[in-house]
């Protein structure tokens, strides 16, 4: 195997060593689908990209997306920390856009002047409400834990999640999650992940917290999900949980496995259809080569 340059990064990280963790690799055209494989499940990060090409191809970067288990068609930190790559190694920092093509379609990622970088999700689509009593199953908690004002429900902006409100963010802190009882719960849907939050928060300054268990693709729990996150943020609209036609809120995430994490979510709605962006911080970590 050829060398290979390889750019560690924390996406959705305020502050050094938080947020998730992202290896992308360079030069990767070469590469088998499964040496990419080997080379995610080494890394053992949430996911690992694949750059196929420094330049542009019908408009959007090449990339590729594996957690350690297997390929995703899209995942958000991995868009984010993806675009940031690109931007600062290929495009000397100076880019206000940059275009990934994912299997999943083309995804534009933008960079703001504060420093946060934001990506534009795919159209929300509700899918299955669940019951409520296999989703405590599920978190290892109590009926009672659920807020059952909204539907624990399977939706997707790209990849689907399936999301639970909780009551409290003392029960988002306390959920253990089971495995057995979450794939009876998920009979039927397309979702591994189960992303389970609440309104309030362990640090001052943020709206809500979540967690988000994501064990049948090789994460026990993942510190920060752009794409469970986008399915929240339109969850959230459709359900009015901040009222009005849009918001713009902080999620926490990570902070009980130690890698503290901020999303950003903004959601504008007009009529039926809901715009769904989620943005965040990146911050560089390593370098090296394969």
């Amino acid at each position: 195997m050829s060398k290979r340059p390889f750019e560690i990064v924390d996406v959705f990280a305020e502050r050094k060593y938080g947020g998730n963790q992202l290896a992308v690799v360079r030069h990767a055209e070469g590469l088998s689908t499964e040496e990419m494989q080997q080379i995610a499940a080494e890394f053992h990060f949430s996911e690992t990209t694949f750059l196929l090409s420094d330049t542009p191809v019908n408009g959007g970067y090449p990339v590729r997306i594996f957690t350690p288990a297997e390929e995703l068609p899209f995942a958000g930190h991995p868009s984010l920390g993806t675009a940031y790559v690109i931007r600062e190694t290929l495009l000397g920092g100076k880019a206000n856009e940059v275009t990934l093509t994912l299997k999943a379609g083309q995804v534009p990622v933008s960079f703001a002047e504060d420093g946060t970088v934001w990506m534009k999700q795919f159209p929300p689509v509700y899918g299955k409400v669940l019951e409520a009593s296999l989703a405590a199953e599920a978190l290892g908690l109590d009926i009672s834990d659920i807020d059952e004002r909204f539907p624990c429900q399977e939706v997707a902006t790209g990849i689907p999640s399936i999301i639970v409100p909780l009551r409290t963010v003392e029960a988002v802190t306390r959920s253990r999650f089971q495995l057995a009882a979450f794939e009876r719960m998920a009979a039927g849907c397309e979702s591994k992940a189960l992303l389970a939050f609440a309104p309030g928060a362990l640090e001052e300054g943020h709206d809500l917290h979540a967690r988000v268990f994501v064990e049948l693709l090789g994460i026990p729990e993942d510190p920060a999900t752009g794409s469970a996150a986008g399915s929240l943020t339109a969850y959230l609209a459709k359900n009015e949980l901040f009222g009005g036609e849009s918001f713009h809120l902080s999620l926490e995430q990570g902070y009980e496995i130690g890698r503290p994490s901020v999303l950003y979510l903004n959601a504008v709605r007009s009529g039926d259809a809901i715009e769904v962006r989620v943005g965040g911080k990146v911050i560089p970590f390593a370098a090296g080569t394969l």
